[in-house]
């Protein structure tokens, strides 16, 4: 019998991660102890207090049947949350909506607002799902490089009007992934006019929201005078209470985004497991202290690697917030050649800039997924090999 692939398949091409990890298994396979900093997937556990809750809810017989759009206790959770944490006032019964971790917003809201032959803005260097939801929608992705000399911020004014006026979307993600730096409000400004203008939608991705370093808390987009009006905003629980595993996250902001999202929604699933709502619920209302101490251990994860891999002439800018560093490969060779060869060589796991998009060529995405002694042993491998005086010239 012969198989045919519905032609959206063709927007689904096998991840970078696959390839990395397969050569990793290899590399094992020889004899290597890698140090895998490739995966944005926590290395830390949840604190106990959310492990107890959840343990205590499994226990509950009524704990079992469909959530569906899930229990008003999280929804006034994440409201709370906002309002403390934000100032923003969110009705919890219309403007916030319970997800499968963000990425169930981010890849399916598209489908639900975007055409096929669509525009839909996305960042370039981005999160790799955003791609999948626009192929899923059968609409046109449009990337908006991010440029050192532009602080890593897309220049709105470089979008050609054709491409502004067929355009449905605009996503955006601060602090970002791969590159960790945050939108200021002018930026947010000037993006709110430009959806305004045309009739786009924004659709703000803050999954690291809670990870910032420096005392630097970023901004919610929803904080932003009009921000209401054209969008919403997507988190998650995955990374900022290590919760990856649970797929509990969320959608808030304009209500009538929120209304058809979930129209859509109620056709594919049934909702998240109560017991991990029960537990996300906790980690709303007094979690800050936690991710007082989870941004603690980050800082000084970057810190570790950024000041040794300097110690070689590795330039790397320090990050604003997230769980990555964006980092300069050597000046003679491809990101995809240097993090083979780092595998290699290092025995250090890297992501290659150009999975993320066009702009990322000449980057490599380095997670900070290992404890500090095992950072500071990866910077001081790729900086001796790489970055050295009596190697070669670097970026």
């Amino acid at each position: 019998m012969k198989i045919s692939l519905a032609n959206r398949m063709k927007g689904f091409q096998p991840l970078i991660f696959s390839e990395l990890s397969a050569y990793k298994t290899q590399k094992i396979a020889q004899g290597c102890s890698m140090i895998d900093l490739s995966i944005g997937s926590p290395d830390l556990s949840p604190p106990d207090f959310i492990k107890d809750a959840l343990s205590k809810a499994v226990r509950d017989d009524e704990a079992y049947g469909y959530t569906l759009t899930g229990i008003k206790e999280f929804n006034q959770a994440v409201a709370t949350y906002y309002k403390q944490n934000y100032q923003i006032s969110l009705n919890a019964d219309t403007e916030v909506l319970l997800s499968m971790g963000s990425q169930d917003a981010l890849v399916h809201i598209p489908m639900v607002f975007s055409n096929p032959g669509d525009y839909v803005l996305v960042p370039d260097p981005g999160y790799t799902a955003y791609d999948a939801g626009i192929a899923m929608a059968e609409s046109v992705p449009y990337y908006m490089p991010l440029k050192k000399e532009n602080g890593f911020l897309p220049d709105l004014k470089t979008i050609p009007e054709e491409v502004a006026e067929k355009t449905s979307m605009m996503i955006l993600n601060f602090p970002g992934n791969p590159v960790p730096v945050q939108a200021t409000e002018a930026f947010y400004q000037q993006a709110i006019a430009f959806a305004k203008r045309y009739n786009i939608l924004i659709i703000h991705d803050f999954a690291y929201g809670e990870l910032y370093f420096d005392g630097k808390k970023p901004i919610s987009f929803l904080q932003m005078e009009g921000a209401m009006e054209v969008g919403v905003e997507t988190n998650s629980l995955s990374k900022s209470f290590n919760l990856a595993g649970g797929r509990i996250g969320y959608l808030a902001g304009n209500a009538e985004i929120i209304r058809q999202f979930n129209r859509m929604k109620s056709n594919l699933d049934y909702g998240v497991f109560r017991p991990m709502q029960e537990a996300g619920i906790l980690a709303l209302l007094e979690g800050q202290a936690f991710c007082a101490q989870s941004r603690e251990i980050y800082q000084k994860r970057r810190d570790a690697f950024v000041q040794t891999a300097a110690q070689y002439g590795w330039d790397i800018p320090s990050p604003e917030g997230g769980m990555f560093m964006w980092a300069p490969v050597p000046s003679n060779m491809t990101s995809m050649n240097f993090a083979l060869s780092v595998m290699d060589e290092c025995h250090v796991v890297i992501t290659p800039g150009h999975a993320f998009g066009p702009s990322g060529e000449g980057y490599v995405r380095i997670a900070l997924v290992q404890n500090e002694g095992k950072l500071t042993e990866a910077a001081k491998k790729i900086g001796e090999t790489f970055f050295s005086k009596e190697t070669l010239t670097h970026v």
